[in-house]
């Protein structure tokens, strides 16, 4: 169902926007031996942008039906050490600042401007490091196919989906998958198939939303804090060892998971724990006025 809302949506985009213009290609980097990382920081103030994976050259192209003069960019490329280091900042030409936009998006609800689309395709060929920063709009990030060692997400007040909604799995293992949430809402499907070791969640005033369910057989670790906004985190079935350590205060509110027993304060732990395991799960989470809340299906 939620794979299907995800294509229902960019369908929807792509037919909208067919009435305002052709998709045209706006950058591009071409692939080269003489780098074998791409470091990609990409800042998308406003609109909704949507990345995948493709086999096609290239190790970044993002089309939009923009003209160029109805935004402004700022990019740099440079190859140091085998590693291409990218960045792109993009904002529409005309808008208030971020600031002004995220205060819009609060108080009036988020707009329905499809002329801002943008659509990012990466190589399959190629090892990323992923820095994403999101303003208004909504994104789409299907990691699919793709060799992520590290990934930060970075959300004002944007609607994000990520994660693995095709198939496949990460082509390497993570180190460090990254998300902070200011106002928005972030969806993340799929997180076992990122290899990450660790998970490192920033709730603001928004909600997070990590799905664990089925989990590598390798030890993760999740660390997580939340301030006034709600992190929802659906578990693995019982057979993975699982530790629960909770800072929380009389502000908030915590549920934790049946089957936990409790092994001091603030520390919870279920019947498979062994704290030798090689594939334990240990969170460590924060929480000040929001709410945690953990879901395990049956």
């Amino acid at each position: 169902m939620w794979r299907s809302s995800i294509a229902a949506i960019c369908m929807g985009l792509v037919c909208a926007n067919a009435a305002h213009g052709q998709l045209k290609k706006q950058f591009y980097v071409e692939d080269s031996d003489d780098f074998q990382t791409v470091s990609l920081s990409l800042k998308v103030n406003f609109g909704d942008c949507h990345i995948r994976s493709t086999k096609n050259p290239g190790v970044f192209n993002l089309y939009s039906f923009h003209d160029s003069d109805h935004f402004s960019h700022s990019f740099t490329k440079e190859i140091v050490d085998g590693t291409c280091y990218l960045n792109l900042d993009l904002e529409e030409e005309h808008r208030e600042g971020l600031g002004q936009s995220i205060s819009n998006s609060f108080f009036k609800g988020k707009p329905s401007d499809h002329d801002n689309y943008w659509k990012v395709f990466l190589s399959e060929n190629k090892q990323y490091n992923l820095e994403l920063k999101y303003g208004v709009g909504m994104a789409n990030l299907d990691l699919s196919g793709l060799a992520v060692k590290n990934l930060k997400i970075h959300t004002g007040s944007a609607d994000v989906n990520v994660g693995y909604l095709t198939e496949g799995i990460n082509q390497i293992e993570m180190d460090t998958f990254y998300v902070k949430v200011d106002l928005g809402n972030v969806k993340v499907k799929n997180l076992g198939s990122a290899k990450s070791d660790y998970v490192i969640a920033d709730v603001g005033f928004g909600n997070l939303f990590l799905d664990l369910e089925e989990m590598p057989n390798k030890r993760s670790t999740i660390k997580g804090n939340v301030g006034a906004g709600t992190l929802f985190i659906t578990i693995p079935q019982s057979e993975t060892p699982m530790k629960l350590m909770i800072t929380d205060s009389w502000l908030c509110r915590v549920k934790i998971p049946k089957g936990f027993k409790k092994l001091n304060e603030n520390t919870f732990v279920n019947e498979q724990y062994s704290a030798n395991a090689k594939n334990l799960l240990t969170f460590d989470l924060d929480v000040s006025m929001g709410s945690l809340i953990f879901h395990q299906k049956r």
